[in-house]
């Protein structure tokens, strides 16, 4: 399911607005796998927060680098590269690369590219272990 304007050009999108659409799409998959394992709110909220922290989506990035198209490259550089604040706390080049792996989901949802979405999300596997 997308919630896209049709109107929408997202080719014209800054690189940051694709991530803050990015992250959105990124928490959403991650709660919707996770509540598939039974736990209490609070537990479940304490294990997206592993996946969703900038080092995880650092490395995640990194894993799929092979396989991205030079399109997708393309997107996670021009999020790499953009001008945005970083975290007072945490390492900026992992953030960097957090901020490119949250643009290429958003390019990826408002281009309506779902199938190449889901494909790279569903490599990764969130549990409830620790």
């Amino acid at each position: 399911m997308m919630f896209v304007d049709p109107e929408l050009k997202p080719e014209a999108l800054s690189p940051l607005v694709l991530a803050y659409v990015g992250d959105a799409v990124y928490e959403l998959f991650i709660r919707t796998k996770l509540v598939a394992h039974p736990a209490k709110v609070h537990d479940l909220h304490q294990m997206a927060v592993k996946y969703v922290q900038a080092a995880s989506q650092a490395q995640i990035v990194h894993n799929w680098e092979p396989e991205l198209t030079e399109e997708e490259r393309e997107v996670v550089r021009r999020g790499r590269n953009a001008k945005g604040g970083v975290p007072r706390h945490g390492d900026v080049v992992e953030y960097r690369y957090s901020t490119g792996f949250e643009a290429l989901l958003g390019h990826l949802y408002l281009t309506g590219q779902l199938e190449r979405l889901l494909e790279l999300l569903n490599t990764i596997h969130p549990t409830m272990d620790p």
